[in-house]
């Protein structure tokens, strides 16, 4: 796998907006909540409009950015690309499903790297009642779940990256590659990200020659609680590594008694932790960040194909 090491690029800002169910869940220090799915909009995708346009306004309040990099879980990336129209900001459309952060700030960070641009602002959404309707069934139709199933989180996350100096440094990535280990079911994510998690994470430690104990931690984005068993558990069998430092977003991310199976999935699980928890703690130094994303297609689910995954890793340095 390609792996990458960044020159004087740090994250400047970031604003974050939690749903409802995100805003009673495990994650605190919430920027904006929203009272309601609905955000004062007549549906559920001018409400994700809104969230992305309630963030690039409140950063820009503060922070210049050459170019704006993100996606969504919408097709065609269609809710950034209507949330974005009226900015008259360069934007690269990126879409690696729930890996869409951690890819975004990839691209970013290389650019910033190679001193093609100053600053950008890594942009990322999802709503739980547009992405179910669109990957799985209309919400009226109120279908039953598995008890693998994740739900996807309502919020959005945006963070600028610069070359402008903080405390929070941007240190290395790798890319990952396709992996598919031939699961069809699309009710559990986790098992499908898994195996390209645990890909992702082994050839960044082979690349660099670095250890699980170079790291205070390391954030997967949404396995959630079967995916992340998983992870260790290939982890284990497949590369003889046992360890205690893996925390999953999605699988934290709600309480018990808020009934959400699995836990969370969606591209803002890992950075909504990640900028809420994990930097607000003060315990970590040294962070991987692990997007993770199913690849699913509905029109392939139901001709019966199997499911590939995707996952991206990007090194952090708290000092």
């Amino acid at each position: 796998m390609v792996s990458l090491k960044f020159n004087n690029v740090y994250i400047k800002d970031w604003f974050t907006i939690a749903g409802p169910d995100e805003a009673e869940g495990n994650i605190k220090n919430f920027n904006y909540y929203l009272k309601d799915g609905y955000y004062g909009e007549k549906t559920y995708e001018k409400a994700e409009i809104k969230i992305q346009k309630t963030i690039v306004n409140n950063l820009l309040q503060k922070n210049e950015f050459d170019l704006i990099i993100g996606g969504d879980l919408s097709n065609q990336l269609g809710t950034m690309n209507a949330s974005l129209k009226d900015f008259n900001k360069s934007f690269l459309g990126n879409y690696s499903a729930c890996a869409t952060f951690v890819s975004s700030m990839i691209i970013a960070s290389s650019l910033l790297t190679n001193r093609a641009i100053s600053s950008s602002l890594v942009l990322t959404s999802s709503h739980k009642c547009t992405s179910e309707k669109q990957f799985r069934f209309p919400n009226e139709y109120n279908s039953m779940k598995s008890a693998s199933s994740t739900i996807t989180a309502t919020g959005g996350v945006g963070a600028v990256l610069s070359n402008y100096v903080t405390n929070i440094k941007v240190v290395s990535a790798t890319i990952g590659s396709i992996v598919d280990y031939g699961i069809k079911d699309a009710s559990n994510m986790g098992a499908v990200m898994a195996p390209s998690a645990a890909s992702v994470i082994t050839s960044h430690l082979y690349n660099f020659k670095k250890t699980m104990d170079d790291y205070d931690v390391i954030l997967t984005g949404d396995l959630g609680v079967i995916g992340v068993e998983l992870l260790k558990r290939v982890l284990e069998t497949d590369h003889g590594i046992i360890t205690d430092k893996i925390i999953d977003s999605g699988s934290i991310m709600y309480k018990k008694d808020q009934n959400k199976f699995m836990g969370g999935s969606g591209p803002v699980c890992l950075p909504i932790v990640f900028f809420n928890s994990i930097l607000q703690s003060k315990r970590y130094k040294r962070i991987l960040l692990i997007g993770t994303g199913s690849l699913h297609n509905p029109t392939l689910i139901n001709q019966k194909n199997t499911i590939p995954s995707i996952s991206h890793a990007i090194e952090i340095e708290v000092s």
